[in-house]
């Protein structure tokens, strides 16, 4: 039996560790955090049907992610600067693109495992691949360990992907500032119905304001501004009466409803610049050494395809290795399909992108939504 090790207990890395168990292969799951509750895993996913829900039910874990789909959040409203509902979508009760928490997610798929299979605070910083031997990985303790298969999840920083690619993330021009209720801190009346059930994008060109109102009455989201990553210092130093200063400055001509669901909300705010690879992001065959998910293909989420990406891969991965005896058949056969998937999707993202804060937002926004929902 193969030994495999996967870089990176995100979803991605789980879905494959998963599927493989449930084919009777066992592996090693290698992640730089302390524990499963070490950091915060984000706000709610639209899980896809012909992706990740597809992924999911090759894991053998479909009914229970069905216990945790948030009905009807799956709702979308957009507006304009003014605050004018421009397209509304109430959402539906199960839906093709239902939503769940990713941190609920990630815990479901952990629990599916084996106990061990999972080395908390394991943080590699690198993979040796040399013709004629096996993988070695070495982490920031200075030990080591070979392997037959190393498999790169994690995510966009991957140190699995210097031993394969030269190719760097770009940043796109779009900054996200995360911003989200204080402790304790429900949404006003006034404000959840601002939001709507589901989320509000508020868009204008070269900006918006991307908010979500949870199940628990809080709201979670992002304030989206096109800018130089110079401009952005003040957030990423954590000024934040320079950073509030900034976005009263950015907002001051939208309305003050949603002005002020942004500086209300903006107790602890943190700079997400958005990355993408190369839409076409490829590399040459290396022996027992590959890519899933954000390491492969990191894209904007303008298409709401990353989460879903790395479970398919993960999943579409396990079946090339079940089905095929030689590890480096499985992986050119996985890489094969691998690369013309993600390219199409990191094509419509970066296009998206473009739609939601470019010059004819939020008109293309509507009709791009218009195009998905009906």
């Amino acid at each position: 039996m193969s030994s495999i090790a996967i870089v990176g207990a995100g979803l991605g890395g789980l879905t494959l560790a998963r599927t493989l168990h449930r084919r009777g292969v066992t592996t090693t799951v290698y992640d730089a955090d302390e524990s499963a509750a070490a950091r915060r895993q984000g706000d709610l996913l639209d899980i896809h049907t012909h992706t990740g829900q597809a992924a999911l039910r090759d894991a053998g874990v479909f009914d229970e992610f069905h216990t945790l789909i948030r009905a009807g959040h799956d709702a979308k409203r957009i507006t304009d600067r003014d605050g004018t509902i421009v397209f509304d979508w109430p959402g539906s009760p199960l839906g093709t693109r239902p939503e769940v928490d990713r941190g609920e997610l990630r815990a479901m798929l952990i629990a599916s495992l084996p106990s061990g299979t999972i080395r908390w605070g394991h943080k590699v910083t690198g993979v040796v691949a040399a013709a004629g031997q096996h993988p070695q990985l070495t982490f920031a303790d200075g030990s080591s360990i070979t392997a037959d298969l190393v498999v790169g999840a994690d995510g966009a920083w991957s140190k699995i992907r210097r031993s394969v690619s030269s190719a760097d993330p770009i940043y796109t021009g779009t900054c996200f500032i995360e911003i989200r209720s204080a402790p304790g801190q429900l949404l006003s009346r006034a404000d959840a119905a601002l939001i709507g059930r589901g989320t509000l994008m508020a868009v204008a060109p070269g900006q918006g304001i991307l908010a979500h109102h949870n199940a628990d009455g809080t709201l979670s989201g992002y304030v989206a501004v096109n800018a130089s990553l110079e401009l952005m210092t003040s957030v990423d130093t954590g000024d934040l009466s320079a950073t509030r200063a900034m976005l009263e400055r950015r907002f001051a001509n939208w309305a003050p409803a949603l002005r002020a669901l942004v500086l209300e909300n903006l107790s602890d705010p943190v700079l997400r610049p958005i990355y993408a690879l190369p839409v076409t992001h490829r590399w040459e065959r290396t022996p027992g050494v590959t890519l899933i998910g954000d390491a492969a293909h990191l894209m904007s989420p303008f298409a709401g395809e990353g989460a879903n990406l790395a479970m398919f891969d993960g999943a579409a991965l396990a079946a090339e290795i079940a089905a095929h005896p030689r590890i480096e058949d499985a992986l050119s056969a996985y890489e094969e399909a691998l690369f013309p998937r993600s390219a199409e999707v990191a094509r419509r993202s970066a296009s998206n992108l473009q739609r939601f804060f470019g010059p004819d937002a939020p008109r293309s926004v509507v009709e791009l939504f218009a195009g998905v929902l009906g």
